[in-house]
């Protein structure tokens, strides 16, 4: 029976359709996700029950229209648990996870629908359909294949108990992370344990305290990328960095009920039945079919060539940073360099060589101006506007909201923007949507979150942001673009629902424009003063950019490569240890024992807290290729926000969804495919390479 009262079942009537937040309790969600359920596979059976011959309108846009309610709610339940969640909220994760996985591969698996679209399919050529029309047949009919669809039933139970029993193993995995995260604290005691802190990060610590409920005055360092990497940075305690360093790295293997390591055996080995059931010899050939890259040797091929130049620029720079232990009188005495010490003594190297330390560049930072540089930059870009709704209510008090214009002054979208740590929220940045907009389900508007998670100011002070969180702000604001200015026809093809090599462009592409002078001049000013940042400062920061990109390029290729031999493995019984596999992959590269990969396994949320980046955490890299070749045409152009340049970005990139295939929408743009040469020299690694091959072992 229908709970009538169950206002998840109700229509939203809030602007822009957002749920009533202020109604909702965790006992809601299951019984509205099973009735959209069954919403939706009645909706199904209506399809394939249809007495008309299969046809565009009564088959592909009826599938597309299908299953509105329960993709509302499931991105309502999915933000909740990843923003604001709590311990009955997980409880409804959990308890949820493998009946929607179930669902999910139910509705791919359709028979009677997946019969008509495949005659679809199969006779798309003698169609009369549209581009996208076409495109939308295409991707539903390969989301159907990839899910089973063409299994015998005895097949596709199988299949299906895999994917429900991944669904619940990923969730657990994800909510182990953030337990071990929310657990940790290190206490600061004391001037000698605040050391070497500048203000802002002493600030920080504070308020993180204070969101604890410790004592006025206490210091603590918790596992917030933006409290801790401040900390790694500045601390002069060399004992306390080692300690949140090995909390930070050590997240997902302490033993007990949080511990990832059986969890990720568990996920490798269903993933490898998983591939098997489709004919692939490992997983990586599974995921990476359906990708711009085609295989995992293209994949390998990029990781490949940029760690061979990535390396000798990490070795450069680990010299320097030795070099200046020894001019600080810190000898082989005190240890060699470690993977605590690394930002610190690089911090050192970097305010010696460009005459710039991230305290003097804090002040012009402040959150609110670099919001209004993010939206000031949409502006000139595409001519939207942006305008904060205080009346609209989100599910926590930290979230804004801001109304998108277009350029003709219309409404266009809802964009939320949720920026703090905090308890309940994992960590982490990332965008996500409440609903895109589509011309088939009727939805005009689209609602689209950013998430970040910096340490918040003090009580009465602003928060200050590092460069690297202001970049953070503008990527997540790439993808936040990416999901508002989406004008289809299709809800498959919306917004960011494209492949997952392309992703990352619209991202990535638009953190160029935060180091732009114009920019930096015209929105980088003392949070106190109102001053600008003097031009001098500028030249000094746009020096400095290259410093440390070995160091990044090294830490972030490991991981992709550790990734991707995880998944290209072809035993179909996981390493017996995982840890154990990723120090011996780490060997046979070469890896420096002092950097090390940006994510471990352990904890690595891309790959075993969901399976969309799994095999794929290469992407940024591949988008990277991309958006430093994009952001040429500009250059090319001489100036930033050419009009025509922008103007062919906004409808080949930022507008059309899947609608179009990746590599037609960047020749669309760029009138060719990409050059790898501009990201080489982005990151300075143009220089002529040794030959490493001896080490790969």
């Amino acid at each position: 029976m229908i709970d009538t009262d169950n206002p998840l079942l109700q229509p939203w009537s809030a602007p822009f359709g957002l749920p009533p937040f202020d109604r909702l309790q965790p006992g809601h969600f299951a019984p509205a996700l099973r009735e959209a359920m069954r919403r939706h596979l009645a909706e199904l059976d209506a399809i394939a029950a249809c007495d008309e011959a299969p046809g565009f309108d009564n088959t592909v846009a009826a599938f597309d229209r299908a299953g509105a309610l329960l993709y509302r709610l499931d991105a309502l339940l999915g933000n909740l648990t990843a923003s604001a969640t709590s311990a009955e909220l997980q409880a409804v994760q959990r308890e949820m996870a493998a009946p929607l996985a179930a669902h999910e591969t139910a509705v791919r698996m359709h028979r009677g629908v997946f019969a008509r679209l495949d005659a679809l399919h199969a006779a798309r050529d003698t169609l009369p359909l549209d581009p996208d029309q076409r495109r939308l047949l295409e991707r539903l009919h390969a989301d159907a294949v990839r899910a089973g669809a063409r299994f015998s039933p005895q097949e596709q139970a199988s299949y299906s108990a895999i994917v429900e029993q991944l669904a619940t193993l990923t969730t657990r995995f994800a909510q182990n992370v953030l337990a071990d995260e929310a657990a940790y604290q290190l206490r600061l005691e004391g001037e000698a344990d605040l050391a070497g802190l500048p203000g802002f990060v002493r600030a920080a610590a504070r308020q993180a305290a204070a969101e604890r409920g410790l004592p006025a005055g206490s210091h603590v360092i918790t596992l917030n990328r933006s409290l801790i990497v401040p900390f790694l940075t500045f601390s002069e305690r060399r004992d306390l960095r080692e300690a949140a360093w090995r909390a930070w790295v050590g997240r997902g293997e302490g033993g007990g009920d949080t511990d990832n390591r059986a969890l990720i055996r568990d996920i490798l080995r269903l993933r490898q039945q998983q591939a098997a059931a489709h004919g692939h010899a490992c997983y990586a050939d599974y995921a990476l079919a359906d990708t711009m890259a085609g295989t995992s040797q293209a994949v390998r091929d990029l990781l490949d060539e940029v760690w061979r130049r990535a390396l000798p620029a990490a070795e450069r720079e680990r010299q320097a940073l030795v070099a200046m232990m020894r001019s600080h009188d810190v000898g082989a005495g005190d240890g060699e360099l470690q993977a605590w010490d690394w930002r610190y003594w690089s911090e050192k190297v970097r305010q010696a060589r460009y005459a710039i330390d991230e305290a003097e560049l804090k002040p012009y930072f402040p959150l609110e101006r670099m919001v209004e540089a993010a939206f000031d930059c949409a502006q000139r870009l595409f001519g939207v506007r942006f305008e904060r709704r205080p009346d609209v209510a989100g599910y926590h008090p930290d979230v804004v909201a801001y109304e998108m214009f277009d350029p003709q002054g219309a409404s266009a979208g809802l964009f939320l923007h949720d920026n703090f740590a905090r308890p309940g929220k994992r960590s982490g940045a990332w965008m996500s949507e409440f609903d895109y907009q589509s011309v088939n389900r009727g939805v005009a508007a689209p609602v689209i979150v950013n998430n970040n998670n910096f340490a918040k100011g003090e009580a009465g002070s602003p928060t200050l942001l590092s460069f690297d969180d202001a970049r953070t702000l503008f990527h997540e604001f790439g993808h936040g673009l990416h999901g508002l200015l989406s004008r289809v026809r299709y809800h498959r093809l919306a917004g960011t629902q494209v492949l997952r090599d392309f992703v990352e462009l619209p991202s990535q592409l638009f953190e160029h424009w935060l180091s732009q002078p114009e920019v930096l001049a015209r929105h980088a000013r003392d949070w106190q003063t109102g001053e600008p940042i003097p031009a001098a400062l500028i030249t000094k920061l746009q020096a400095a950019q290259r410093w440390g990109q070995g160091y990044d390029t090294v830490s972030y290729t490991g991981s992709a490569l550790v990734d991707l031999a995880l998944h290209a493995r072809t035993d179909g019984e996981p390493p017996a240890d995982v840890c154990a596999f990723e120090r011996e992959t780490l060997a046979a590269l070469g890896m420096p024992a002092a950097i090390g990969v940006r994510h471990r396994l352990v904890h690595f949320q891309h790959l075993f807290a969901g399976a969309a980046y799994a095999s794929g955490y290469y992407v940024y890299l591949w988008a990277e290729v991309l958006d430093a070749d994009a952001f040429d045409a500009f250059e090319e152009a001489g100036d930033p926000f050419d009009a025509q340049v922008a103007a062919r970005l906004h409808r080949h990139i930022y507008a059309v969804g899947d609608s179009v295939p990746p590599q037609q929408a960047y020749t669309g743009f760029r009138g060719r495919l990409p050059a790898l040469e501009p990201l080489l020299s982005k990151r300075g690694l143009l220089e002529p390479a040794a030959d490493l091959g001896a080490k790969r072992g």
